[in-house]
């Protein structure tokens, strides 16, 4: 007898409870560090009694770096300017081939813990990216109106005024994510995919401009040592946050105040289409003004990829997510 499932998944069934947080003291470099270290796009602010404040987030910090980078350029104590995207970038990627099911390149994603990759064709030629995001309207897609497995190009962005040829400096690629919602910018030149420059990799570029905040000498050269920046040389005097226009060095005073929560009631495909229409990679859950846990982006794509691709009748799968809202209220998925 097959197994029935009585319930949508809700918030409370997918959240993670062990969670990277901040303090809101906590100097907003080592809040850099620690997103780093962890790798980890952002973390939630949490006060006392575990009350949720905001979120530290990879844009929120590129706003720090980008400030203290371009004041420490006028100073002549980084070398920034010089060092151009190609780099940086990544040259490792996983890519995906135009015509794949896109459940496949959904599977892939999630096996490599990678939150997009470019589509290629045969040739290595760049066409687009496909995303977690886009990957929402695949899962909407069959939810809501059962439509078959499309290929991955069907849901890809195609938008190529987010391509870059490498020789852009680090501060303007800084300034590009902050401007943009895009999260990685793959590098073409000629057509041919080169390589990938996402704001994690900034993020780790010009975290050696820390030191030249608060005189971690040595963070500077073992930063420097290990992005092959051996002309940087530690600050000979010790630098004033003031003298960078930081009015403060506190994670609170960079945080995201208004970020999307939710609730533990929150369902699945609610979540689902929150990803959809909004820019953010995570939702903190509350109980009360107290956090919870987390879901990502990831998180829905793993709970709904399993169902999907392993239910005994995919009908089955289908028929369990769509039931969680009324078919009235589909959203258009164009």
């Amino acid at each position: 007898m097959e197994k029935t499932i009585d319930r949508p998944k809700l918030a409370r069934d997918i959240m993670v409870t062990k969670l990277v947080t901040v303090h809101p003291r906590t100097h907003v470099f080592d809040g850099i560090a620690a997103l780093l270290r962890h790798r980890i796009t952002g973390a939630p602010v949490i006060g006392e009694r575990h009350r949720y404040l905001g979120m530290l987030s990879e844009k929120s910090c590129l706003t720090v770096l980008t400030v203290t980078a371009r004041a420490a350029d006028e100073r002549g104590l980084a070398a920034s300017r010089r060092s151009r995207a190609q780099d940086f970038m990544a040259k490792r990627l996983v890519t995906l081939r135009a015509g794949m099911p896109a459940l496949d390149a959904i599977a892939l994603l999630l096996k490599n813990r990678i939150s997009g990759a470019p589509v290629v064709d045969p040739a290595g030629r760049f066409l687009g990216v496909f995303s977690e995001k886009f990957s929402m309207d695949v899962l909407l897609g069959l939810a809501y109106d059962q439509l078959p497995a499309a290929p991955v190009d069907a849901f890809m962005n195609t938008d190529f005024g987010r391509v870059i040829d490498g020789s852009e400096p680090l501060l303007e690629i800084a300034q590009r994510f902050l401007d943009t919602p895009y999260r990685r910018l793959p590098v073409v030149r000629d057509g041919t995919l080169l390589g990938q420059v996402s704001r994690r990799d900034v993020l780790n570029a010009s975290h050696h401009l820390t030191a030249a905040i608060d005189g971690r000498r040595s963070i500077l050269r073992e930063r420097s040592s290990e992005l092959g920046l051996e002309d940087l040389a530690a600050p000979e005097e010790e630098v004033d946050p003031a003298d960078f226009e930081l009015d403060s060095t506190d994670a609170s005073a960079f945080m995201d105040r208004k970020a999307r929560t939710i609730s533990e009631d929150t369902d699945l495909l609610t979540i689902a289409r929150i990803f959809k229409s909004t820019p953010y990679r995570r939702l903190p859950v509350l109980r009360g003004r107290r956090l919870a846990g987390q879901i990502s982006r990831r998180d829905v794509l793993d709970a709904t990829h399993g169902l999907l691709v392993k239910a005994p009748q995919p009908g089955q799968a289908l028929l369990y997510l769509s039931a969680v809202v009324d078919s009235g209220e589909r959203p258009s998925l164009s």
